[in-house]
């Protein structure tokens, strides 16, 4: 069965391809019940689709259309209620006005839109949450399943990734696009906020990567405003056995965050300043040298405790383009100087740098695991690790061996030319957390041989 799950895989599924084929599988396409973890599959969907929840063998259980998603992570929470996005604010924001908590019957119990009063030319000044890419609810510092670290459902804090406009004339002359954190009560109160630009001096930017900054920071000219860092993943640090040791940079109450564009993993603690980093530069530091540089990451956060590995550091090393420096023949601005084909899932000791786990493709392959944005990386109680290959609209479990128990690629397209099936992240979270539904009864997905599949004519 192994080797038949890797030829499968490897010669088969969509988003391994260097060249999308135009038809190809969707759905659950490999499933090991013995080794995976088995539960539902939260995840977003291209489009006005709104949110899908999935059983193990594909099937749609759920469909929120009420909860956009995009731009930011849904999530299903103990009981059976979702949160997400109540719309996109349209192109090029890449934004939510609301951030909303809906029950099983479709009914918003809870809504944050208070983050900035937003006057649009030829409209009413409307009272929005700006939220994008993420947040997080009290109880679950890293916003998926882990035992004894359940979300908050009818109380508690929230953690919400916003948005600002600031000018800083330090960093650029041109008008600021800033990731604004966010914490708030249950009410809506706010009880603590940061901006990075408050903290520019503390990322250990290079005088190159400085000037790239003030010259290129990411102008959109439809927009008016300039996205420096592009911060999409942001998560409390959680209880943590470096914390207990006496490591004050990992208390459990710091924010752990990650910039695509500038290539920087940092802890900012309860005062403001950034207490711990990764990057942007990782020469500067041998043991970040020997791991490699980290270029426009997804969803890094601290793996929770009562999982294996809890305490290290889970996440998708993009690849693609990214960060500032000096100008270069492939980045004449000095933007997007960094540059690698292929992608990683990366679990690292963040006290010494030692990488303890790694997801790639090596050799000349490796191009074969590519998503140079979005996507995503869970850490399972069984020690298995569910990755969304965002970019192709693919969701896997890999066992500690890299072996692919589950597969599934989402049948939800874009009605665009580009028929895009892009899933931003996902997460599995147990059966019994939706009581609504009876468990499934989960039959084993064998995949074909390849080489005598067809379709039918």
């Amino acid at each position: 069965m192994k080797r038949l799950f890797l030829i499968f895989t490897f010669l088969f599924a969509p988003t391994l391809l260097l060249t999308y084929p135009s038809v190809y599988p969707t759905g659950t396409t490999i499933f090991d019940p013995d080794r995976a973890w088995s539960g539902y599959t939260v995840f977003d969907t291209p489009g006005d689709g709104g949110t899908a929840l999935v059983d193990m063998n594909g099937n749609l259980v759920k469909r929120w259309t009420e909860v956009a998603a995009v731009p930011g992570p849904a999530r299903v929470l103990p009981g059976g209620d979702v949160v997400g996005g109540a719309t996109r604010r349209g192109r090029p924001y890449q934004e939510t006005p609301a951030l909303i908590q809906v029950n099983w019957d479709g009914e918003t119990v809870w809504r944050f839109d208070r983050t900035e009063l937003v006057e649009a030319e030829g409209e009413d000044p409307t009272w929005m949450a700006r939220q994008h890419h993420d947040w997080q609810r009290e109880g679950s510092p890293a916003g998926y399943y882990a035992p004894g670290a359940e979300p908050l459902v009818d109380r508690g804090r929230t953690l919400i990734l916003s948005r600002r406009e600031v000018l800083r004339p330090e960093i650029t002359d041109k008008l600021l696009l800033d990731d604004y954190i966010v914490e708030v009560a249950w009410d809506g109160d706010v009880v603590w906020e940061w901006l990075p630009s408050d903290h520019v001096e503390e990322f250990g930017f290079s005088e190159a990567a400085r000037n790239a900054i003030y010259r290129f920071p990411g102008w959109n000219e439809t927009r008016g405003s300039a996205e420096w860092l592009h911060i999409n993943s942001m998560s409390y640090v959680g209880p943590n056995r470096w914390y207990e040791g006496g490591d004050e940079r990992f208390h459990p109450d710091n924010v752990l965050w990650g910039s695509r564009d500038a290539n920087v993993i940092g802890i900012t603690d309860r005062s403001g300043a950034i207490v711990w980093r990764m990057g942007p530069d990782y020469r500067d530091h041998p043991a970040l040298a020997e791991l490699g540089q980290i270029i426009g990451q997804h969803h890094p956060h601290i793996i929770p405790e009562g999982l294996p590995g809890a305490g290290y550091l889970l996440v998708f090393d993009n690849g693609g383009a990214s960060g500032y420096g000096e100008p270069n023949p492939a980045a004449p601005t000095g933007r997007n100087v960094a540059g690698r084909h292929y992608s990683r899932v990366l679990e690292i000791n963040p006290v010494t740098f030692e990488k303890a786990w790694e997801y790639s493709i090596g050799g000349s392959e490796r191009i074969r695991f590519l998503s140079n944005y979005v996507s995503s990386a869970q850490r399972l109680p069984n020690g298995n690790t569910l990755i969304t290959e965002g970019a192709g609209g693919r969701i896997f479990e890999l066992t500690t061996d890299s072996e692919i128990v589950w597969e599934y690629v989402s049948p939800y397209f874009a009605d665009d030319p580009v028929r895009t099936n892009r899933i931003f992240r996902a997460y599995r979270v147990p059966y019994d957390w939706v009581p609504q539904l009876d468990r499934p009864v989960e039959t084993a997905v064998i995949p074909p041989p390849i080489e005598d599949f067809r379709v039918p004519r």
